[in-house]
């Protein structure tokens, strides 16, 4: 067995076998669950909250979530499949439940199929944490760090100059790092040769108007053609972004790999891609700098960790993806406390004190750009059921923009 190999096999093992002594302390207390619950949140813009209550015969109730674009009420009805599988069983045997529901179906992986598990599987840790008194962080090993860099979202739209404004305001307000997508789409077209020349623009305003400290970091969101990401990605080398996040599709490695043998700028990608499976040849091939799982869409906490260790074999950081909901910042933040090769995490507006009454007032505290871990045992965040009841599931109208010659494009 190669010297990477053993590494990843031994850091994983440590992760199993530290699992397994958790588990043995809860063992006493015969925790058993007795129902699962949804409850879809209209979130604002396009968008709706998916999450997941887990209930045992003890009182002790786990939340976990599972928000995913434009299809809600399939993924409630994903997640509740679980329920017949885990009523009556030991919801702190976590390693062994992610098995069946990933395994068990015999048809494995998919967007739809991991990010219920990962729903599920976030709230059997909450659960954990909360029978052993813990924050989930010390069941995972304890702190790799003290605090967590995490980057904001400052803002886009605009001209150059108004968008730099905004990201200059950011850094006043003692962020040191920050994201936008910078392809923009007027009226919803997508005009490549505007775009990349608009998007350079904006990076070169943004970078003279925070410095050279400020992380940069840049959000193609996949819409770049092949050329598009060549060309930006090449331009914006003198502005030193942090990573330029998914310049490319997921479909194709060998689109990536040519654009990394094309630039010197810090690739990044990972939040469509699912299970550790999805990473192995990325990371072997160092076709990125950082790899960015999201936490309720990759398979949950043990198979983050589990990414993570792969990653951190070949050198390569895991940056977690989080445009979601407090509760997967609070998932996601436990992660990166206890996770050597997690350097930085993406917070999302449900930071903002308008999310406050939604989760009963539990909220990250935040200090010059870092969040400090939670204190509190389990996930350390709750649902408020009746003002979730306030926000009811909304349709959306979700569409990507078009070319100009009327052909659709990504979104």
């Amino acid at each position: 067995m190669g010297g990477s190999a053993m590494a990843t096999f031994a850091s994983l093992s440590s992760s199993s076998q530290l699992l397994a002594e958790v588990r043995e302390k809860a063992r006493p207390l015969n925790l058993k669950v007795t129902d699962l619950k949804t409850f879809l949140v209209h979130a604002g813009g396009d968008e709706n909250y998916v999450f997941v209550k887990i209930y045992t015969n003890k009182g002790i109730v786990g939340l976990g979530e599972g928000t995913f674009p434009s299809k809600g009420l399939t993924m409630a009805h994903a997640i509740m499949e679980h329920k017949r599988y885990l009523v009556g069983k030991d919801p702190t045997e976590i390693e062994r439940h992610w098995q069946a529901m990933y395994r068990g179906p015999r048809y494995r992986g998919g967007p739809i199929i991991v990010s219920a598990i990962s729903a599920v599987e976030i709230a059997l840790w909450d659960i954990l944490g909360q029978a052993l008194e813990q924050p989930i962080w010390q069941l995972l090993g304890g702190k790799a760090r003290d605090k967590v860099r995490v980057y904001m979202k400052p803002g886009g739209g605009g001209t150059p100059e108004e968008m730099a404004e905004k990201w200059r305001k950011a850094k006043e307000d003692g962020w040191t790092a920050g994201k936008s997508g910078m392809l923009d789409t007027p009226n919803n077209i997508m005009n490549p040769e505007f775009a990349v020349r608009d998007a350079v623009a904006r990076v070169k305003a943004i970078r003279e108007a925070v410095g050279d400290e400020f992380r940069i970091c840049i959000d193609l969101h996949g819409k770049a053609t092949t050329t598009m990401a060549m060309d930006f990605c090449k331009q914006v080398e003198p502005y030193r972004p942090h990573f330029v996040e998914e310049p490319t599709q997921a479909e194709d490695l060998g689109e990536l790999a040519h654009l990394r043998a094309h630039t010197t700028v810090p690739l990044a990608t990972g939040e469509r891609l699912f299970t550790k499976y999805a990473f192995g040849e990325i990371c072997s091939r160092h076709l990125v700098d950082y790899v960015q799982p999201d936490m309720i869409h990759c398979g949950g906490i043990l198979e983050m960790r589990k990414i993570a260790s792969l990653a951190d074999t070949f050198r390569i950081e895991i940056l977690p993806h989080n445009p979601n909901s407090r509760v997967c910042t609070f998932a996601s933040l436990h992660f990166c406390m206890a996770t050597p090769n997690a350097t930085i995490l993406e917070i999302s507006g449900s930071e903002k004190p308008v999310w406050d009454d939604l989760f009963s007032g539990a909220a990250v505290t935040y200090e010059n750009g870092f969040a400090l871990p939670p204190d509190r045992a389990g996930l350390g965040i709750d649902l408020n059921e009746k003002e979730a009841a306030k926000r009811p599931y909304e349709e959306k109208d979700w569409h990507g923009p078009r070319f100009e010659d009327g052909s659709i494009h990504d979104r």
